[in-house]
C-alpha cells in the first residue's frame, strides 16, 4: 500500500510540475506562453523581461529556444528555430524603433560584418517605417527558421520575404544580447538570470 501511495504521489507531483511549466509567464501584463510551438518544433521560454528607457517601460520581450541557454554564445549557436517576441508597453514611432535597432546592430557587430548586414538593415528599417506607430499591446516577432531564414512578423502579419543569412538573425539578437545591449537588465532576463 505504501508503494502505491508513493507512486501516486510521484505521479501527482509530476503532473503539477508539468502544469506549472505550462503556465504563461506574466511580464508587466504581457503573457508569454511556455512552451510554444514554431513550425512543429517545441520552444521553451528562455527568459523574459522589460526594456526600460530611463524610468519608462518601453516593451516586454521573451526569448524562445529549443533548449535553455545562459550565454549569448549559446543562444547564437543553439540549433533549430528561435523566436524573440516583443510587445509594446507604450506608444512609439516605428521609424524611430527601426533606427534604434540599426544602431543596436552597429554597436554590437564586428565592423567586418557590417557591409554584409547593410541591405538587411535597410529593408528592416523600411518594414518598421511602413508601420508608422506601434501602440501598447501591439506585438512584433523576430524568428529564425532553419531552411527559411529570419522572418519578421508585425501585428500578426509577416513582413516581406525572409532574410536568408543566419548572420542577420544573430546580428539582430546582439541588439539585446551583445556586448552593448539595449538594456543590461533585459539582457540578463532574456538569458534567464
Amino acid at each position: 500500500m505504501k508503494r502505491i501511495r508513493a507512486v501516486m504521489l510521484g505521479a501527482a507531483l509530476s503532473l503539477l510540475s508539468a502544469i506549472a511549466m505550462a503556465q504563461p509567464v506574466d511580464v508587466s501584463g504581457v503573457k508569454f506562453d511556455n512552451p510554444i510551438e514554431l513550425r512543429g518544433t517545441k520552444l521553451e521560454l528562455n527568459g523574459a523581461g522589460i526594456r526600460y528607457k530611463a524610468v519608462f517601460k518601453v516593451y516586454a520581450a521573451g526569448l524562445y529556444l529549443t533548449k535553455k541557454a545562459g550565454t549569448p554564445e549559446e543562444v547564437m549557436a543553439a540549433p533549430g528555430p528561435k523566436r524573440l517576441s516583443i510587445t509594446m508597453l507604450r506608444e512609439i514611432d516605428s521609424a524611430e524603433l527601426g533606427k534604434l535597432f540599426t544602431r543596436g546592430v552597429e554597436d554590437n557587430s564586428p565592423r567586418s560584418e557590417m557591409s554584409k548586414l547593410i541591405p538587411g538593415l535597410v529593408r528592416m528599417g523600411q518594414i518598421f517605417s511602413d508601420q508608422k506607430r506601434l501602440f501598447p499591446g501591439e506585438n512584433f516577432v523576430i524568428e529564425w527558421i532553419p531552411g527559411t531564414g529570419t522572418v519578421i512578423t508585425v501585428k500578426g502579419k509577416v513582413q516581406g520575404e525572409p532574410f536568408k543569412e543566419p548572420e542577420f538573425f544573430n546580428a539582430l539578437m546582439r541588439i539585446w544580447l551583445g556586448p552593448n545591449p539595449a538594456d543590461w537588465k533585459l539582457k540578463e532576463a532574456l538569458l534567464g538570470k
